[in-house]
């Protein structure tokens, strides 16, 4: 009991971050696609609400966790639940996937990206990704296999989902997306270093003009880091369950779930507070939008609490509203 409860405690402070600094973040882009119309920006705006969802789904177990045992939630309503929490986190996941091709793209097809990366495209990749989240987060309602015989409260997702899901995840979708993303960044570390190479053979040439692809050179650079961070985040996170997972299904002697639901699952699921917290450090535009919004909120605060005089209550003597004005008189 104490440590289901310390569970809760933990899910309920891990879901009020994600949904703060993901709202935080989706505001930052969303007022920053308003002045850049960018796409890329798009997909950013899109993994912020994918991530806040994970926040309000997993918010839904914290009463679980911490009631009592014996009014647990029924297995249909959990299995709901788990579904949204796994259709979020897929959602996260491929919109990362989007992000690291849109990157790959950009430095690819630099003078075709804009005719290639279109808004009716990028509508059309963000509603794809989300038929498909929705899809792999319902799976196991629909296919029995992948469902436990037996349910036992609290509610948690090998308390519904059979490990086989998570087998089925690893091999059809957790490491096709690493073999992607790692394809991703070593072409694009291949591209960058010959544009690297390029510009230095014409600094040694002496060519007028040397310096004038370092701008698109320090893109590629800022695109490659992007990515490298994104693949990193996204294994540290998600590869440890994901395996723990695989070893559960293959080893039904192992009892591992205890590993799986109190520390691992919650590891993967940090991956959504994670994402924000890059994009607002590494991201200078992101991070100059949210100064802005702070220094506004701070602007309005003074003026609320520090210029406007409060009204006196019955019997205060009420301020004088008199200013002195002194006047600067040219000299003759």
């Amino acid at each position: 009991m104490d440590s289901t409860f310390s569970f809760g405690v933990i899910l309920a402070t891990l879901a009020s971050l994600i949904i703060a600094v993901n709202a935080l973040v989706a505001v930052a882009v969303f007022l920053l696609i308003h002045k850049t119309d960018s796409i890329s920006l798009c997909f950013t705006l899109n993994l912020a609400v994918a991530d806040t969802l994970i926040g309000v789904a997993i918010s839904g177990l914290i009463d679980d966790q911490l009631s009592n045992p014996a009014h647990s939630t029924q297995r249909t309503l959990c299995s709901l639940r788990m579904a949204f929490v796994t259709s979020s986190a897929a959602a996260s996941v491929l919109t990362v996937m989007l992000i690291a091709f849109d990157r790959y793209l950009a430095i690819k097809k630099p003078f075709h990206y804009f005719q290639i990366m279109n808004g009716p495209l990028a509508g059309t990749c963000v509603s794809g990704l989300w038929l498909v989240s929705y899809i792999i987060g319902f799976l196991p309602l629909w296919v029995p296999f992948f469902q436990q015989g037996t349910y036992q409260g609290p509610c948690s997702f090998f308390a519904v989902f059979h490990p086989r899901f998570v087998l089925t995840l690893s091999c059809g979708g957790f490491f096709p997306a690493l073999l992607l993303f790692t394809f991703f960044y070593c072409d694009m570390f291949k591209i960058a270093s010959l544009h690297s190479e390029q510009i230095r053979k014409m600094e040694q040439a002496g060519a007028p003009g040397g310096q004038c692809p370092a701008p698109r050179v320090a893109g590629d650079l800022k695109a490659l880091r992007t990515v490298a961070i994104l693949i990193g985040s996204f294994t540290l996170s998600w590869a440890p369950f994901l395996i723990t997972g695989m070893v559960q299904a293959t080893c039904q002697e192992c009892e591992l779930y205890e590993v799986l639901e109190s520390y691992l699952w919650l590891l993967g699921v940090g991956n959504s507070l994670l994402n924000p917290l890059i994009y607002a450090y590494w991201q200078k535009d992101v991070r100059m939008q949210i100064y802005q919004m702070a220094m506004g909120v701070k602007k309005k605060f003074v003026l609320l609490f520090f210029i406007f005089p409060r009204d006196p209550g019955p019997g205060e003597p009420r301020e004088s509203s008199c200013h002195i004005v002194t006047i600067s008189h040219p000299q003759l």
